[in-house]
């Protein structure tokens, strides 16, 4: 097998369990507020980032060496994981999928400003065909949105943020302080806004709060193998997987049916995605906001872990 084809395996298996991970979020989410379980999903995560530290042989402290800007990304990744546990919890998993899919869209948009990026008119056009995409999905007009949907948008656009922040300060701030900083900020900030809302957990439930660590841990070291495996164009399209997962999950645990319009949105979202980052692979730059930034990430784990900036060095 070539290393393209483990590099794209390792990437499936990775988000198959990233829509397991999500269908967890989804289920307890039926029963208790999204702070409670990101509290006791983070809770139970400090264990298993610790042993993931220990393999941290850079010299530092947990400083940050640009504090505004790892504040203003903590703050989003805090944002974000509320948002994206509530839409989970609240709306079809593959409509959550295909608006949470507008990400990587985002990120390109974001990185003008920010970054300084030129984007082309080919991947502006692009980028505009996956926001029609998302309006297809979401239908205005033909019926009210939800707090869900808004959820949803607002978790895309946070995450899109975050990971430009990551692409900004990347390679000057320690792995260490972008993994922990986050992790720490929902302990403190949900464990507080938790206070008003939680209802006592059976073991089952505790146990839920659990899987949803061990699984986010187990699916980012997949995604690490994947993209030290294989190359980035040819890894980075399997998140888009997930929707088969999230129709598959969605239809026989909960009963869910996935519309047209849903169906048309998505592949419109994962069209245009899909070409931005065969665009991108193409010219060679390695500066590209989508292949630098590869996924999405919320919760106690992100989609693509902030090693990888070791790992691949600067690709």
């Amino acid at each position: 097998m070539s290393s393209n084809a483990k590099g794209a395996l390792f990437a499936l298996i990775a988000f198959g369990i990233f829509a397991t991970h999500d269908v967890v979020i989804k289920y307890l989410g039926g029963s208790y507020s999204p702070f409670q379980v990101i509290f006791f999903s983070t809770l139970f995560s400090f264990p298993l980032v610790s042993f993931m530290l220990m393999n941290d042989t850079t010299h530092g402290n947990l400083r940050p060496v640009h504090p505004w800007w790892t504040l203003i990304r903590t703050s989003c990744a805090v944002g974000n994981g509320m948002c994206a546990f509530y839409a989970f919890s609240v709306l079809p998993l593959a409509q959550t999928y295909a608006i949470l899919f507008a990400a990587p869209l985002l990120i390109t948009l974001i990185s003008v400003p920010m970054l300084g990026e030129k984007v082309g008119w080919r991947r502006g056009l692009a980028v505009l065909v996956g926001l029609i995409g998302v309006m297809v999905v979401l239908r205005p007009g033909s019926s009210p949105l939800s707090t869900g949907h808004f959820a949803a948008m607002g978790s895309a656009v946070l995450g899109a943020m975050a990971s430009i922040i990551v692409r900004k300060i990347g390679r000057e701030e320690r792995s260490v302080v972008l993994l922990l900083y986050p992790m720490a900020a929902n302990f403190v900030v949900v464990g507080a806004l938790m206070i008003f809302v939680y209802k006592p957990m059976p073991l089952p439930d505790m146990g839920g709060a659990a899987t949803i660590s061990l699984l986010g841990f187990i699916a980012g070291l997949f995604l690490i193998a994947a993209y030290k495996t294989g190359e980035a164009a040819i890894v980075a399209p399997m998140q888009y997987s997930q929707i088969i997962w999230a129709s598959f999950f969605g239809f026989f645990l909960f009963n869910e049916q996935v519309d047209t319009f849903t169906l048309i949105g998505s592949a419109i979202i994962i069209g245009s995605g899909i070409y931005i980052v065969a665009r991108e692979s193409s010219k060679g730059d390695s500066q590209t906001p989508v292949l630098r930034t590869r996924s999405r990430g919320f919760g106690t784990f992100s989609r693509i872990s902030p090693f990888l900036r070791k790992k691949k060095g600067a690709e």
